[in-house]
């Protein structure tokens, strides 16, 4: 098992690698002393444990969180990462058969709020890059 140290640099390298340099560089800026040990926290677990692990692709990881995220409505990370899908290889129809997913399981309502939010974010990146 990797030690902490470890875990952070390849957390660090994972993360950068899904949310783009801009949005990390940004997470780091505004960290602070008491924000310090939960994006440490998030580094090394979600980024340099789960994120990092090669047992599914990041495609599959993609599309697993947004329908998570979705699910317990967490709306601003579902855009977040709805983003990252640049990066991470999921498509737009990988992402509505995830969100059609939720509708089943999780409600039509969260679904249906989480296919907004995606058709904003999409049409954000959209604009992004014809400007």
């Amino acid at each position: 098992m990797a030690d902490a140290k470890d875990r952070y640099a390849q957390g660090m390298a994972t993360r950068r690698s899904v949310l783009g340099e801009r949005y990390v560089d940004a997470a780091v800026a505004n960290t602070d002393p008491f924000t310090d040990d939960f994006q440490r926290l998030i580094t090394e677990s979600a980024w340099g444990t789960v994120w990092s692990r090669d047992t599914i692709s990041k495609r599959e990881r993609s599309m697993l969180t947004i329908a998570l995220l979705a699910a317990l409505g967490h709306h601003d990370e579902v855009a977040m990462h709805v983003r990252a899908t640049r990066n991470t290889g999921a498509s737009m129809d990988d992402i509505k058969e995830a969100l059609l997913h939720v509708a089943i399981y999780a409600g039509v309502p969260a679904a249906n709020h989480a296919f907004k939010i995606a058709k904003a974010a999409y049409a954000e990146m959209k604009d992004e890059q014809a400007g």
